[in-house]
């Protein structure tokens, strides 16, 4: 039998007419979904019961875009934002929901990835990290006007925003912006936008220029100066991002600390969004894994998991990029119990077998998660298994594999160190039998 299905969106909607519509919800992006003639619409900065007056734009995943024209009346989650550049800045897309309108769409986020997948499992309360707390972030920089832009690119456009204050990033990370707008604006020319990477560090702060040309004379004088008047431990450029990097000044050691050590970090390494996020999921993770003896931490970075797991464990880490390795390899110089394993597990996975003669396995993939090495623990009979992910539908993926494999899902802690952003990180449990 063949199904009825809505006809598609009329390409440019009659030249972009104006409807009034009501948002139904909040999608995964952050936009208020609302419904016209049987098709999702995406409005942007609205909550549920939102009564607003758009401009229908055009076709986007299966919906239709839509600009704001009028509030005409307001739902009862809207909350006034925080910031002043909401709405502009593309940093955040939630300010404009209350507290618990906002809480209950982070915890939905995971509860809906894992319903898709078909998985159940009890969804805790997010954990919510604190503003101002955030120890890494990354600008734009862009000579506009005669004079060079610094800030966050607005929301699905490469045109930047000028950035003065944030409500989410580290003091520091904002006492220094300034300092290097006045130093951009020296060196960097007219042309495609640079990056600027600001990481709060044990010894202090840590910036990685990506992008514009190879720092002549005068450029190395001024990074230089910026680096001994903003007091900055480390500065350093490359030309793209995979390019190698180059030291610009290096006025002091900089480290990552995880649990009770210091790692040495290359610059632009991957670090969690914040102490207290990490905090969160190191105590989430070490709560189910105590008792085990022997663990795995596949996707181990340079030892976010590894040295809090160490102190009462045996902890082998693997991992596929060999700066991070090489990280975690001069933090444990000295610690028994510790090894360490260069693997890249997207193509080689840990097989079953080798999984076998662990008690606990962790594993924390990138966004797009763990598939090949999943199969192989699904296969395994490790006891418990806990996976960390800043993405819920490939951690929805994976978890559909374990429990395929046997293991139960057994409870799953979302962790929101990304304020006001569409992105949710989060522990699960699994327990075999």
């Amino acid at each position: 039998m063949r199904r009825n299905r809505p006809a598609p969106p009329k390409k440019a909607h009659s030249g972009h007419r104006q409807v009034e519509l009501t948002v139904e919800r909040i999608g995964g992006r952050g936009d208020g979904l609302a419904t016209y003639e049987g098709h999702p619409v995406f409005v942007p900065q609205t909550v549920p019961g939102d009564r607003v007056r758009v401009k229908l734009l055009g076709e986007r995943a299966g919906g239709i875009t839509a600009e704001v024209l009028e509030l005409v009346e307001p739902g009862p989650l809207r909350a006034e934002p925080g910031c002043a550049l909401f709405g502009r800045c593309g940093g955040c897309a939630l300010q404009h929901v209350d507290d618990a309108g906002y809480a209950a769409w982070k915890r939905d986020q995971v509860e809906t990835a894992l319903r898709r997948a078909g998985v159940e499992a009890p969804v805790e309360a997010a954990i919510r990290t604190p503003e101002g707390v955030r120890r890494r972030a990354t600008f734009a920089a862009k000579r506009a006007g005669g004079k060079v832009v610094l800030g966050f690119n607005e929301r699905m456009s490469h045109w930047i925003v000028p950035v003065e204050r944030c409500l989410v990033i580290d003091p520091a990370i904002e006492a220094v912006l300034p300092a290097l707008r006045t130093t951009l604006d020296a060196v960097l020319p007219d042309g495609p936008p640079a990056d600027v990477s600001v990481a709060v560090l044990d010894g202090g702060l840590d910036v990685l220029v990506t992008g514009g040309p190879a720092p002549d004379l005068a450029a190395r004088e001024a990074w230089a100066a910026l680096a001994e008047g903003a007091d900055l431990a480390r500065l350093s450029w490359r030309a793209e991002e995979r390019a190698p990097v180059e030291p610009l000044a290096h006025r002091r050691p900089v480290f990552a600390r995880f649990g009770d050590v210091a790692v040495p970090v290359a610059p632009g390494a991957f670090l969690q969004a914040s102490p207290e996020g990490e905090a969160a999921l190191v105590a989430a993770a070490g709560a189910a894994l105590a008792g085990a003896a022997r663990i795995i931490d596949l996707f181990s970075g340079a030892g976010t998991f590894t040295f809090p797991l160490a102190r009462k464990a045996r902890v082998h880490a693997v991992e596929g990029d060999g700066a991070a390795l090489d990280a975690l390899a001069a933090g444990a110089r000295g610690i028994p119990g510790i090894t360490v394993e260069r693997r890249d597990l997207v193509r080689e996975p840990v097989p079953a077998q080798a999984l076998n003669r662990f008690d606990g396995v962790l594993f924390d993939p990138p966004r797009a998660g763990a598939a090949r090495q999943a199969e192989e623990i699904a296969r395994s009979n490790v006891p418990v298994v806990v996976g960390v992910s800043c993405n819920p539908a490939t951690f929805g993926r994976d978890a559909r594999v374990l429990v395929d494999g046997g293991y139960r899902l057994e409870r799953v802690t979302p962790v929101d160190q990304f304020l006001w952003s569409p992105h949710v990180e989060l522990v699960g449990v699994f327990r075999r039998g």
